[in-house]
């Protein structure tokens, strides 16, 4: 850059200039270019840049090209301020971030075509692009928290299900509740008062006979006893069949619903005891998940201190009492847990308290551990129950250096065996992949014709596959044999009568009416 420090001086001029390339060539000169070698080089390079790290292509460059003797020591302008330092320790150079580099940096990159001769915009903007979804993939590929964003999205969308489960049986209730109100209190609970409906339709129908079947939904004598007796006296207006029709594809759809959701939560259950056990394990699948979720992953979480991870989720409570001055809220989302129900209302601050520490204890074990167990959050879990009985009846709680020794030497069993498991597995899978490789790449396999390997049924092109492939062993034995003399005559013979049994029966040429009469003539010879 010409006149450095004059052009630091007018900031609004350069701005102006920058859009203009003749004005842009006046202020700037290319003094050297170093084209990246191939998309890999140009990866590693904006992968190092990105995690300020100094690449040894771009050590190389500067050292080459910047002036190393003269009166004034040479200034470096650099875009980004964290590379700028690494810069500066690595090299000891000048280094200048911000203000009027930014400006130039702009200018370089919108001319850059104009400034590097043979290279167009096109060709540029296609490298940009390639350059940019292979950093994009790699960060996706390379992502830390990539197993938590299934349970994020497991447990969005189980809220989810529950207030549209929730919505969609008010409905049901209501569409249905015109024919046989008297059912809506008789049976409270969603998703059985939708199979009910399913399996009542119209109650002018009901009888005894249904009674059975409705005690399986009900999983109650009397209740079903009360249906058949409230649908017989009921005050109900009388239905069509094409409004009960659609009622009962609408309560079939609720029940799909309720059933789906029971799936999705033995996913998530599976899923946090893959991915966070010990978390899980202390304060329950759903409750772990939403701390994860509100976190934005599990490392996140392992990051916050006890004290936020207590009042998390209860962000506007808190600020609420900070601009009145009043109560900061006691917990967040950890209030579903069990514990703090339990506790009784002058120890639930206490309890909290003490169950955000060991939640946080729980989730930096599951954050960077290498095999996930179960074993802590056990040990803690029964922590938090000891101190609510302490504080219930005085009982003084164990030691916390005492029941971690314990959980240590446990979870060292146990990551050994799950190892030992994991090696097992592993060795028989590579066995497994040897076998399938020697029987798809095995001696004679490959060039043999396809006639051989037609399924009969039982099992007959096997047993030809294995017949061929014994038999081209022993052709290749005796053929070495052969070569040193060694033959008998009889295995020749038996040779000759294979080469015989292997030749191709002619097939019988089909009856023409021609040869019909030459053989009525020959007959009459």
């Amino acid at each position: 850059v010409k006149e450095v420090e004059e052009i630091g001086m007018l900031l609004p001029q350069v701005e102006d200039c920058v859009l203009n390339i003749g004005k842009f060539n006046g202020m700037v000169s290319l003094a050297a270019f170093f084209p990246f070698k191939s998309a890999q080089a140009a990866l590693d390079n904006i992968n190092a840049i990105s995690e300020g790290v100094v690449h040894a292509d771009l050590k190389l460059f500067l050292e080459t090209n910047l002036p190393i003797g003269g009166k004034k020591k040479a200034m470096l302008g650099v875009g980004d301020a964290k590379i700028g330092g690494a810069l500066q320790e690595e090299l000891g150079l000048a280094i200048q971030t911000g203000g009027v580099v930014a400006e130039i940096l702009r200018g370089v990159r919108l001319h850059f075509h104009s400034l590097v001769k043979g290279l167009t915009a096109q060709a540029a903007s296609k490298a940009q692009l390639g350059l940019g979804h292979s950093y994009s993939r790699a960060k996706v590929k390379f992502n830390v928290n990539r197993s938590d964003n299934m349970i994020i999205q497991s447990i969005a969308l189980l809220d989810q299900l529950d207030k549209d489960i929730n919505t969609f049986s008010m409905r049901v209730r209501e569409w249905y509740g015109y024919h046989f109100p008297e059912l809506i209190k008789i049976v409270t609970d969603n998703s059985t008062y939708c199979k009910m409906t399913q399996l009542i339709g119209n109650r002018k129908e009901l009888s005894e006979e249904s009674l059975e079947s409705m005690e399986e939904v009900v999983m109650d004598s009397a209740k079903a006893q009360s249906i058949l007796e409230a649908s017989r006296s009921s005050m109900g207006m009388d239905i069509s069949p094409i409004d009960l029709i659609n009622i009962e594809r609408f309560s079939n759809r609720v029940v799909s619903l309720a059933a789906y959701r029971l799936e999705l939560q033995e996913y998530l259950h599976s899923k946090m005891g893959q991915v966070a056990p010990n978390l899980a394990a202390l304060i329950g699948d759903v409750v772990g998940a939403r701390l994860i979720s509100h976190a934005g992953s599990l490392t996140n979480l392992a990051k916050y201190p006890a004290s936020t991870v207590q009042i998390l989720g209860a962000e506007k409570a808190l600020f609420r009492a900070l601009k009145t001055r009043g109560n900061t809220p006691k917990y967040g989302l950890i209030f579903h847990s069990t514990f703090i129900g339990r506790a009784a209302a002058k120890n639930k601050g206490r309890i909290s308290r003490y169950l955000a520490n060991k939640c946080t204890i729980a989730s930096r074990i599951d954050a960077f551990s290498d095999v996930p167990t179960c074993v802590f959050g056990d040990k803690l879990r029964d922590q938090v129950e000891e101190r609510l009985s302490f504080y219930e009846t005085g009982e003084a709680p164990r030691k916390n250096l005492d029941v971690m020794k314990e959980a240590v030497i446990q979870a060292g069993e146990v990551a050994a065996e799950i190892k030992i498991k994991l090696a097992k597995k592993e060795k028989k899978r590579m066995k497994r992949e040897k076998k399938l490789a020697a029987l798809s790449t095995g001696d004679g396999d490959e060039e043999w014709p396809k006639s051989l390997n037609v399924d009969h049924g039982n099992g007959e092109a096997k047993k030809k596959k294995k017949k061929s492939v014994s038999e081209a062993v022993q052709m290749e034995e005796e053929a070495s044999a052969a070569e040193n003399g060694d033959v008998p005559a009889k295995k020749k013979k038996k040779r000759k009568s294979e080469a015989m049994e292997v030749e191709p029966v002619a097939e019988e040429a089909p009856e023409t009416p021609q040869t019909e009469k030459k053989k009525k003539r020959k007959k009459k010879d």
